[in-house]
């Protein structure tokens, strides 16, 4: 039986190219790659769908992979580039279908499937960043493309008669309408909103991202991980504080660290989580006590209280909450057209 592996996103792109397959009598064992910057499949709120659940409806096996360090060694220096903020999507393209033809050559599958749509995408898309893509992974003839086959030369799969080429597609440029269709077509109707998912796309991530990374060459997976969260303040190159915006993140930002690090709340009124990350000492504690103070219901107050803990030791400091010139000091923020803009 003709096994093919496809790089499975939850998307529909990706969807509908496993259902193209499949209904060639095609096995299809599908590979969803997690990275660092992707929605958090566990926090169903992070992700607008349960991206798997067209596999269970279909059938079809899919197989949880991370990428880990190898996709952030590409995110500090992709060799084909970022796009308009700190996407490396040839690179990453590049690493999930090299990751792919592992996971082909375990399992013995004759091919790799993507859900890629020529021209729809402008950095990995493209017809000559195809090309490169398979000559990059050592993979061309091999990998695929159902919803652009047509428009596309011949793969080996269909030279070799594995895959009917007259039951693949020719969908190009960015509408969905065809896509649309063909899920109707094939009863696939309940799929994510278009996005790309993807937190190097966004550019107030990206400039925290790039900012972090002028700082901090090899940043743990937990500072990467509260990148996503609350306001983000630089302190000293080696000294950053972060302040929850609502109930949500405080916990998010709670759960991320449990008790590692300096944590602050102001005591009385209701008010963010605050957290100082790195090098903290006495002028770290007083600038961050007067930030936390500044988000909660006591800003109005000339003096607050805040609460400080580290581990099982407390102490209390009485603060002014910070003004608007403190703020614009060393909040981390686009500034001058995203240029990353120190203050220490």
């Amino acid at each position: 039986m003709t096994k093919a592996i496809a790089l499975y996103s939850g998307g529909l792109d990706s969807t509908l190219a496993i259902l193209a397959v499949m209904k060639q009598g095609i096995e299809v064992k599908a590979v969803t790659f997690l990275n660092h910057f992707g929605c958090d499949i566990s926090d169903k709120s992070s992700c607008s769908k349960d991206p798997f659940s067209a596999a269970a409806k279909f059938g079809f096996e899919v197989k949880l992979s991370h990428l880990s360090e190898k996709f952030i060694t590409i995110v500090k220096s992709p060799k084909f580039g970022h796009g308009k903020n700190m996407n490396p999507c040839m690179d990453c393209r590049i690493l999930m279908i090299r990751e792919a033809r592992e996971f082909m050559e375990m399992t013995g599958a004759d091919f790799i499937v993507t859900g890629e749509v020529i021209g729809q995408r402008p950095m990995s898309q493209r017809r000559d960043a195809l090309d490169i893509i398979d000559r990059e992974t050592g993979l061309r003839g091999y990998v695929l493309r159902p919803l652009s086959a047509k428009l596309l030369k011949p793969t080996i799969p269909e030279m070799k008669g594995l895959v009917n080429r007259d039951l693949l597609y020719g969908f190009g440029g960015r509408t969905r309408k065809p896509q649309m269709a063909l899920a109707a077509e094939f009863g696939l109707i309940d799929y994510p909103a278009p996005a790309s998912g993807c937190l190097l796309t966004e550019p107030n991530y990206s400039y925290r991202l790039r900012e972090l990374l002028s700082c901090e060459r090899d940043p743990s997976l937990e500072d990467l991980n509260l990148l996503r969260l609350g306001r983000h303040f630089r302190l000293t190159e080696s000294c950053k504080v972060i302040v929850g915006r609502d109930e949500r993140e405080n916990n998010a930002i709670e759960a991320s660290l449990g008790t590692r690090g300096f944590f602050l709340r102001v005591e009385g009124h209701a008010g963010p989580l605050t957290v100082i990350r790195g090098d903290v000492d006495d002028r770290a504690i007083g600038t961050a006590a007067a930030l936390c103070a500044r988000y909660s219901d006591a800003k109005l107050l000339s003096e607050v209280t805040v609460r400080v803990w580290n581990g099982d030791q407390v102490s209390m400091r009485t603060v002014t909450p910070a003004d608007k010139t403190l703020i614009e000091k060393h909040k981390i923020e686009r500034k001058d057209a995203g240029r990353v803009l120190l203050k220490v």
